[in-house]
């Protein structure tokens, strides 16, 4: 969505909902699985919309089902179409789109018919670029509704299982079993935080598709610790979130602890277009979420919590200060080398399979990597580099060689190490080099 970039859709503003089936399992089966990728702590499931398959982020902190992205996908023929306004995150206005009634949507065995779509018409919002893969839309509360959802950080699996006593009762010997309310068709948990010494009960919002560990809004009791620093927290439907990165002393839920966990503060805003339910001071999202596995039950209204092997990784951050995007495809030249045989002109010569010399050329379409933003003081503002800066080696590597997921994983190290970045600027190639500083 986040820097690496981090997608916060959990305040997505409701509109008039029409009735629509929720999603059941087939064939009389009890459960599903399905397999997905965890990029930026984030969750992204394939699901075909009437028959074309499209790739959604898994947001438990939205109503609505949502597209974007679709001038590639425009075999998808949606029904019942009308003209809405949405609005949400982010400092903007509201943006145009469509609504879209009766819609099949299935995937694994998991099906729903007569379903209600919301389609956001500006191209400009494409998460694509920022995440490294296809995304056309962002699933939530139907998904959830019904069934027990197991997210599986670890395997990389959702496991949909039947909500039935003997389910129950199974998952319960396994996990720690958390109480959770369900308001506005989003799951909350009353968690603990401490900031600057102060021990607050926090009303939170569970945001599978907020790639952050948590946020917190400042109020009377809770203020932004004194270190801290200005960054792009992520994007909205209504355009960028602003906000500060600080520390807190701990922050636990049931029996779990965590301490010293970093916390995006979002500014005023950028939140200014949400709807509070009453309490609410923050979210929890996929930075905590994936060291469990997790299952959520919102018929009853619990969340079952296991640790996995990441329970106690360290909390880390964007030391950089850039955000990176993938921006476009370019056509890269290899070169190739082959492996020729030589055929012997007698049953006792001996040939040299290899030929070293041998080549020949071949051209493979590669990312494109720009520099979107860069955070104010940051190492790497003060080297030089700026927004629009095309990425053309890092640490003497052809940025193509990396993943966008991987890029942003060098700009998390723990390490204080030196990054080395050649960019084009102007049609011209400029080479700067800073050092990854802790600002925390």
């Amino acid at each position: 969505m986040k820097k690496y970039f981090m997608l916060f859709f959990g305040l997505f503003l409701p509109f008039l909902l029409l009735a629509q089936q929720d999603f059941t399992i087939s064939d009389h089966r009890t459960e599903v699985s399905i397999p997905f990728k965890l990029i930026n702590n984030l969750v992204f499931i394939p699901i075909k919309v009437n028959g074309i398959e499209l790739n959604f982020l898994l947001d438990s902190g939205v109503e609505e089902t949502i597209l974007f992205s679709m001038e590639d996908k425009k075999e998808v023929s949606f029904n019942n179409v009308e003209k809405v306004k949405l609005r949400g995150l982010g400092a903007e206005e509201e943006i145009e789109g469509l609504k879209s009634a009766n819609n099949v949507l299935e995937t694994h065995g998991l099906e729903s018919h007569n379903h209600l779509l919301y389609i956001i018409l500006d191209q400009s919002f494409n998460l694509s670029s920022h995440i490294g893969i296809p995304v056309n839309g962002i699933i939530g509360y139907q998904f959830f509704k019904n069934n027990l959802v197991e997210v599986n950080y670890q395997k990389k699996k959702v496991i949909i299982h039947s909500n039935n006593v003997k389910n129950q009762k199974r998952i319960e010997k396994k996990f720690k079993t958390v109480p959770i309310t369900i308001e506005r068709a989003k799951p909350y948990i009353v968690a603990n935080v401490v900031v600057d010494s102060v021990d607050i009960q926090a009303k939170l919002l569970i945001d599978i598709g907020n790639s952050d560990a948590f946020w917190i809004f400042e109020n009377d009791k809770i203020k932004l610790p004194k270190r801290n620093f200005a960054d792009f927290l992520g994007k909205g439907f209504s355009g960028d979130v602003e906000g500060h990165r600080a520390r807190i002393a701990k922050f636990s839920v049931d029996e779990f602890d965590f301490k010293n966990p970093i916390v995006a503060f979002p500014d005023l805003t950028s939140i200014k277009n949400v709807r509070m339910v009453p309490g609410r001071i923050g979210s929890v999202g996929g930075e905590i979420l994936k060291r469990f596995t997790v299952i959520l039950d919102y018929q009853d209204k619990k969340m079952f919590l296991k640790k996995n092997s990441k329970f106690s990784e360290p909390f880390t951050y964007n030391k950089s200060g850039i955000t990176v995007q993938h921006n476009g495809l370019q056509w890269v030249q290899e070169t190739v080398h082959l492996q020729t045989v030589q055929v012997a002109s007698s049953p006792n010569e001996v040939t040299d399979n290899r030929k070293d010399d041998n080549f020949r050329y071949k051209f493979s379409l590669k990312p494109v990597y720009e520099i979107v933003n860069i955070r104010k003081s940051s190492t790497a503002e003060k080297c030089g580099l700026k927004p629009g800066d095309i990425i053309v080696s890092i640490n003497q590597n052809k940025p193509y060689k990396y993943s966008l997921q991987q890029i942003n994983a060098l700009l998390k190290s723990e390490e204080d190490i030196w990054i080395t970045l050649e960019v084009e600027r102007d049609s011209l190639v400029l080479k700067f080099k800073f050092r990854l500083e802790d600002e925390l």
